[in-house]
């Protein structure tokens, strides 16, 4: 029997959209359900970026720097606002760590072996760094170069168990005690460094030493001109690079412990 025109058209819409029924129920889901997984791992992302701290924020991470030494570090004839810890800390504080405290456990007349005498009374500082100049007075007494190299080490070796990170100050001295033991000396103290993986300031008072200017009336002790210089350009080159990777570390240890960032690690590792 032969249909008109206008149902031959109705039951062609009608396969039409049978037809189009079909296909969709047919395809995968995987189409779908790939959406849901995509959306998490962003969220997770953004999560995960959240966590991370910006430059600014990162300078601010609190750290003790622990300064000690002999006469040189405790800043002997100069005021208490102008021994190099105190311009240390001044110059950390305007380069934006402003959360940094720099302890001055500087001693006149110290030697190695006196300072040995009293770490275990340092240590209670709880250095993240600790910046060590020593051996200046041991020198002027002749001590022995050995004694000298194995009471730092021993400093050096106590000092890292307790997790602090060591700047080891090198010092020079005059020729009057003759060519061996002042090569000895001043070899001594990259030996050391290149042994123990102490960061090292290869001359502590380089640009000072022997400058009348920048030197009290002793011409042993700088003067608080002297102490700038020795800041700015003996320790913050060395010192600077040790307290970036020192901030790191501590963020790194922060994010490890932290169990919102565990979640999200454990969250990204399931199967979709």
């Amino acid at each position: 029997m032969r249909l008109k025109n206008g149902k031959i058209d109705l039951l062609a819409l009608t396969l039409v959209a049978a037809l189009g029924f079909l296909l969709a129920a047919c395809q995968p889901k995987s189409a779908q359900d790939n959406s849901q997984p995509k959306a998490d791992a962003q969220s997770s992302a953004s999560d995960l970026a959240n966590q991370i701290p910006d430059s600014s924020d990162v300078k601010l991470t609190p750290l003790t720097i622990l300064a000690l030494g002999d006469s040189l570090t405790e800043g002997l004839g100069v005021a208490s606002d102008a021994n190099y810890p105190a311009q240390l800390q001044r110059a950390l504080h305007s380069q934006g760590y402003k959360n940094i405290q720099v302890i001055n456990s500087g001693l006149s007349g110290e030697t190695s072996t006196g300072m040995m005498n009293r770490l275990d009374w340092v240590a209670q500082t709880q250095p993240d760094i600790t910046i060590l100049t020593i051996g200046a007075n041991d020198a002027i007494r002749g001590i022995d170069v050995a004694i000298v190299d194995k009471n730092i080490r021993t400093a050096i070796d106590r000092l890292q168990g307790d997790g602090s990170v060591i700047v080891l100050g090198g010092m020079q001295i005059y020729d009057n005690l003759g060519s061996d033991y002042v090569n000895a000396f001043s070899e001594m103290y990259p030996r050391i460094a290149n042994d123990t993986g102490a960061a090292l300031i290869p001359f502590f008072l380089e640009g000072v030493a022997a400058d009348r200017n920048l030197n009290q009336a002793d011409a042993i002790h700088p003067t608080a001109e002297g102490y700038k210089i020795v800041v700015n350009d003996n320790i913050l080159p060395v010192l600077l690079p040790v307290i970036d990777r020192t901030i790191k570390q501590k963020q790194s240890q922060k994010n490890d412990s932290d169990p919102q960032n565990s979640s999200l690690e454990h969250n990204d590792k399931k199967e979709p």
